[in-house]
């Protein structure tokens, strides 16, 4: 009888090419900021990095004076590994950017609040999980399948509703923005493609741009851009 032995190369390959997604979904992202940011020198906050270091490098690459927050932050010259309750910079910045992270925090009438405090301009990239509807769900479960078949690891969840079962406290997306445009006058909005970051990466971002603008599946990911309302900007200068 034969016995597979897992190939180490193949691991590292696919762990290889799993970060090269995650980068060039963060080089994406990094264009949007920098398309939304005034011009450098400014001082930036991103908050959420995660353990990647998300988009600061880039950002300081043009130019900008990053510091990068999340409990599990890299280490280096723009991270702190700290969550935004103990950031103790009373700031000013001119604008925070959140890649995928406020529809995780609790609680997000706080955060937004410091937020606002802190930057006249919000920039998210962010995550509408319950706008997932049956033949979206339906279509990102037959490609992790095939995916699987085809001898690949998908990044995300193989079943929605186990993964929804897991994730109780995220925040609507008719939450999240009920509490950005409290505190933020929109100034860019766009309904984007997610589902490619936990499937493939950029080949399969195309697929699903194509799906969603034929009206066969529904957009999960949005970017937003906002400027601290009048109201918000007086009660921060009070202060």
């Amino acid at each position: 009888m034969r016995t597979s032995v897992a190939d180490p190369s193949r691991s590292w390959a696919r762990t290889a090419i799993r970060r090269a997604c995650a980068r060039l979904s963060d080089v994406d992202f990094t264009a949007f900021a920098l398309s939304q940011l005034p011009e450098p020198p400014r001082r930036v906050l991103e908050v959420g990095c995660g353990y990647e270091g998300g988009v600061a490098p880039a950002l300081a690459a043009k130019g900008y004076d990053v510091l990068a927050i999340d409990p599990e932050a890299p280490e280096g010259p723009f991270y702190r590994q700290i969550a935004l309750e103990d950031l103790d910079d009373p700031g000013p910045f001119d604008a925070v950017v959140g890649g995928r992270v406020l529809h995780h925090v609790d609680p997000l009438g706080a955060a937004l609040d410091r937020l606002a405090g802190l930057a006249p301009l919000l920039i998210l990239d962010e995550f509408a999980w319950n706008h997932l509807d049956e033949p979206t769900i339906d279509w990102y479960e037959s490609h992790h399948r095939l995916l699987v078949a085809t001898g690949r690891k998908p990044k995300g969840p193989s079943d929605l509703a186990a993964w929804r079962a897991r994730h109780t406290g995220l925040h609507t997306y008719e939450v999240l923005r009920a509490e950005v445009d409290a505190r933020y006058d929109e100034r860019h909005f766009e309904w984007r493609p997610y589902l490619y970051r936990w499937l493939g990466g950029p080949a399969t971002e195309s697929l699903e741009a194509g799906l969603i603008q034929a009206g066969a599946i529904r957009p999960v990911g949005f970017r937003y851009a906002g400027v601290r309302t009048d109201a918000v900007r007086s009660s921060a200068s009070a202060r």
